[in-house]
């Protein structure tokens, strides 16, 4: 009988003195072993959640001294599912363009080489996670770019630390999904009621995948040829990080995926400048969404749907350079 899936506390149910220890991330060498090593090799830092892993890109040597530029540190905040290695097409397109620059990816809680904490999964606790890492850089403030779940965590991050952020791009930002769109089973999914949360993680990893995953046959060839598989990696991780599943089903409930208008808000408020880019095609967040929340620099990428980070990865950096280029102007 197989076991009983992993389950983490919600908001308000559980005292953080009371709860065991973080669930235990995969090795890098496994990582390594199976996806290459697009990725530097791992940083850590520690925390009182849970050991999180980060990656700092390295900056050319051969970057001009004599231009001037207002990008030297930069912060890549990938989605739910697709841990940092998902983001790391576009990170490497604007490290090759802005050599200059500081550019750190960060695996959050429950993906990739990063601990799963056994606490509820609000948006403080991934606020918590980059102020531990800006911390440990020893960096007073980046300019963030967050992707899908990464985005919502970077606008609510701006709207509670408006200070530590230089300025903020969004792609394909989720946070503006209502949970009032969904009908009475689901949102009983989404409450977490009694003898449910089998059917409930079911029904959340079909529809953060759009249907069943399914891993495309050639997959280690196309690793092999330097590329990423986003399918290939959110496999890996169900069936190699312990905690992974039970962390995407707490961020999909509490983290920030849904019902984040007000924070979005607070974060158009703050005038920090900004920029959101979408997929003409993609479901989660649209052009009204935003301009709703007052973010009124919005660019849709026509014919593409929600991984528009890394099936569009020319025309997204070239957007968010363009963006990067005004920021002194």
């Amino acid at each position: 009988m197989p076991a009983a899936p992993i389950v983490l506390p919600r908001p308000g149910t559980a005292k953080v003195h009371d709860l065991p220890r973080p669930i235990q991330a995969p090795s890098e060498a496994d990582f390594v072993a199976t996806f290459g090593q697009l990725l530097p090799p791992a940083s850590f830092l520690q925390t009182s959640y849970g050991r999180a892993a980060y990656y700092e890109l390295p900056v050319s040597s051969l970057a001009p001294t004599d231009t001037p530029s207002p990008i030297s540190r930069v912060v890549f905040v990938h989605g739910v599912q697709t841990s940092a290695i998902g983001i790391q097409p576009l990170a490497s397109a604007l490290s090759s363009r802005f050599p200059h620059a500081q550019c750190v990816l960060v695996d959050l809680w429950g993906h990739g080489l990063t601990d799963t904490p056994t606490v509820p999964y609000e948006p403080a606790l991934f606020h918590s996670l980059l102020e531990a890492l800006l911390v440990q850089l020893e960096w007073k403030d980046a300019h963030f770019i967050g992707y899908s779940f990464g985005g919502s965590t970077t606008a609510t991050f701006a709207a509670a630390h408006p200070e530590r952020v230089a300025s903020m791009v969004l792609v394909a930002p989720a946070g503006l999904v209502r949970s009032s769109q969904f009908d009475d089973l689901q949102n009983e999914y989404l409450r977490g009621g009694e003898g449910l949360e089998e059917q409930a993680r079911a029904w959340i990893l079909e529809y953060l995948e759009g249907g069943q995953l399914i891993v495309p046959s050639d997959w280690k060839e196309r690793v092999g040829q330097g590329k990423v598989v986003a399918e290939a990696v959110r496999d890996w991780q169900m069936r190699e990080h312990e905690g992974h599943a039970a962390s995407v089903v707490a961020i999909f409930r509490d983290g920030g995926v849904l019902d984040k208008h007000g924070e979005f808000a607070e974060a158009a408020k703050t005038g920090i400048k900004n920029l959101s880019i979408l997929g003409e095609l993609d479901g989660v967040c649209s052009v009204e969404d935003l301009h709703g929340v007052g973010m009124h620099n919005v660019v849709v990428i026509p014919q593409v749907g929600h991984a528009v980070v890394r099936e569009r990865v020319p025309e997204v950096a070239s957007l968010i350079g363009d963006f990067w280029d005004k920021l002194d102007s």
